[in-house]
């Protein structure tokens, strides 16, 4: 038996393209976890585990990024808002989370406070594109 969805359907995530967004909201979640446990002690390590766990969110959100471009162009033009907003928000997720990685490059003692602010920012860019992505799409096609 085929089923047929409604127009007001919800369409979920593809399981591979829903494993690549669960990739940047811990990621960068970490990594705002680890400046801030910097900012109180001062250890540089805390720094250091701040810049690899940006680039681990930056390479989980670049491919939820494509993923999602794909699906753009991909899918037909009827109810395109959502797609375009979820685009938009990796996007600028991940364009704050690479200028985040290059604010961690410096010196640990120059990452503060931008560092702190943008980790901030791409934690709470990768909550809002997790639950735009994980709480479907609506959709009129078939199955």
């Amino acid at each position: 038996m085929v089923a047929v969805s409604s127009p007001g359907s919800l369409r979920s995530l593809h399981p591979l393209h829903a494993i690549l967004l669960a990739f940047p909201l811990p990621l960068f979640l970490g990594a705002l976890a680890s400046d801030l446990a910097y900012r109180s002690s001062l250890h540089v390590q805390w720094a250091n585990f701040s810049s690899w766990l940006i680039a681990g969110g930056l390479v989980g959100g670049g491919f939820a990024l494509l993923w999602a471009l794909v699906n753009l162009f991909r899918r037909g033009t009827a109810r395109k808002g959502r797609l375009v907003a979820y685009f938009l928000v990796l996007l600028v997720m991940w364009v704050l989370g690479l200028a985040n990685a290059f604010v961690h490059a410096k010196d640990a003692w120059a990452t503060m406070p931008e560092g702190l602010y943008l980790s901030a920012v791409t934690t709470l860019l990768a909550l809002v594109a997790a639950w735009i992505g994980y709480s479907g799409f609506r959709t009129g096609e078939l199955p």
